[in-house]
């Protein structure tokens, strides 16, 4: 009877010390996650403050910091350079009615030794609109811009440019269209402006 319980203990001794066994290791695997998952986190922390730093040093690396006119500006040609001579880079066409449209033709000669290949050609306004040859000019070969100008909504003496993108050295060439434009009598009157801070008096005659 002794020897039983002597068994017994034994065997509740065992018990007991497996159970505290599992349970240090379930404490050293929850340490061991906790560890992992801190130093992941440290690791992203560190990472944040280092692509910071990089752009504050670099920001013209970031797509924000480019202005927007920038941004805007027609892509010039790749690869060599030549010249674009004009006949003329201005044109006076002299005194119009109001709501007449004007067109010119700016003649042009490529005077380098490389194809002239023109990307762009642009308004100063919606007003005037140019249109240019797509295809390379060869060297010593002409070409021709047409400009149009509309002098609907438009009065008084008139400067219109057209900037023109080409693999020239300067990129851009500017030409002018000139003239006054009379104002249409038939037009609508625009009312006069009322002074700032002056109130808007009516009087009221009827009875």
């Amino acid at each position: 009877m002794e020897r039983a319980n002597q068994i017994q203990i034994g065997m509740l001794g065992v018990i007991i010390l497996l159970l505290l066994i599992q349970l240090a290791m379930g404490a050293f695997g929850g340490a061991s996650s906790n560890n992992s998952s801190s130093s992941s986190a440290r690791d992203q922390a560190r990472n944040n403050i280092a692509s910071t730093n990089s752009l504050a040093a670099n920001p013209a690396s970031t797509p924000a910091a480019t202005p927007a006119a920038q941004q805007n500006q027609p892509a010039v040609p790749t690869g060599p350079t030549t010249n674009m001579t004009f006949a003329e880079k201005s044109y006076d066409f002299g005194t119009i009615d109001e709501g007449e449209k004007v067109k010119h033709v700016f003649k042009f000669t490529n005077t380098g030794k490389e194809d002239l290949v023109i990307s762009n050609a642009r308004g100063s306004c919606g007003c005037t609109v140019p249109n240019w040859p797509k295809e390379p000019i060869a060297p010593g070969k002409t070409g021709e811009i047409e400009v149009q100008f509309d002098s609907k909504g438009k009065k008084g003496k008139r400067n219109q440019s057209v900037t023109i993108t080409a693999n020239t050295e300067p990129a851009s060439t500017v030409i002018n269209l000139t003239g006054e434009v009379t104002p249409d009598p038939n037009a609508p009157a625009t009312p006069a402006a009322q002074p700032a801070g002056q109130p808007n008096i009516q009087l009221n005659t009827g009875k």
